[in-house]
């Protein structure tokens, strides 16, 4: 059984294979289509995902693997690595360097660990559970918050809510900024690592789908902060796909506070 060092540093070389992967497309000519959700996917999605797919193949034969773009293999496996080659694909064809790579290991369906990478600016976030979250090498940590007012929220699309929904979102914006209503939008993956740093505050979304959190846990809990769904539970395979990130996890009432009116 691999040690978690050994998990680790075979995230890290997971990153750096997408990353080869991805950065020769970035802002150039590429083939792009429209799956059958509607979101967007192009070559460098599934060269990255094709990239990190046949180092675990190679490496870790009886782990299960869960892709945005090739599905799922030994989905009975007990460890399953997650990815998402590039989350924010709609940033990456407008050239917008703010997507990212997402890799996480779940075990027996909880995260163990999880990784960040922007390939373009070298950014890199990662952590595991019960670890510190190492940005560029060094320990991150996420920023104190001793009151709603004046936090910093972020999320990547309104138009991503529900009706319901974008009214709780909006009830929450109401008691962060009070007159001045300036929330961050756009960002995907890279608004957590941002939160790990201790940048932003809150990030809040809905819709998400195992490959889009799963690996964003460890990343900001390791830094201090904390992760749930709407309902303040902990995250894990089974979760709705509605997400909150604390950077202070006492905040965490006063955002469901909100959220539910």
């Amino acid at each position: 059984m691999p040690t978690l060092t050994d998990d680790l540093a075979l995230a890290e070389r997971l990153a750096d294979a997408a990353g080869e992967a991805i950065r020769p497309f970035f802002r150039a000519d590429f083939a792009q289509e429209t799956k059958a959700d509607s979101s967007a996917v192009t070559e460098a999605d599934r060269a990255a995902e094709q990239a990190m797919r046949a180092i675990l193949e190679e490496e870790r034969s009886e782990d299960g693997i869960v892709g945005e773009e090739f599905g799922s293999v030994r989905e009975e496996a007990e460890r399953q690595w997650v990815l998402d080659p590039i989350d924010g694909t709609q940033s990456f064809i407008a050239g917008r360097p703010i997507f990212g790579t997402l890799i996480g290991l779940l075990q027996q369906g909880w995260p163990l660990l999880g990784a960040i990478d922007q390939p373009i600016s070298g950014e890199r976030w990662i952590g595991a559970m019960g670890r510190e979250t190492l940005f560029g090498g060094k320990a991150a940590q996420t920023r104190r918050c001793r009151a709603l007012e004046g936090a910093s929220v972020a999320t990547t699309s309104p138009h991503c809510f529900s009706e319901d929904e974008a009214d709780a979102y909006l009830r929450l914006i109401a008691h962060c900024y009070g007159e001045r209503p300036w929330p961050v939008y756009g960002g995907d993956c890279y608004n957590y690592g941002l939160l790990a740093a201790g940048h932003l505050d809150i990030v809040i979304e809905t819709g998400l789908k195992l490959h889009d959190f799963a690996a964003l846990i460890a990343v900001v809990e390791g830094a201090g902060g904390q992760m749930c769904d709407w309902q303040g539970e902990p995250l894990n395979a089974d979760s709705d796909g509605r997400v909150i990130a604390l950077g202070d996890p006492a905040r965490l009432d006063d955002v469901l506070e909100a959220l539910h009116g």
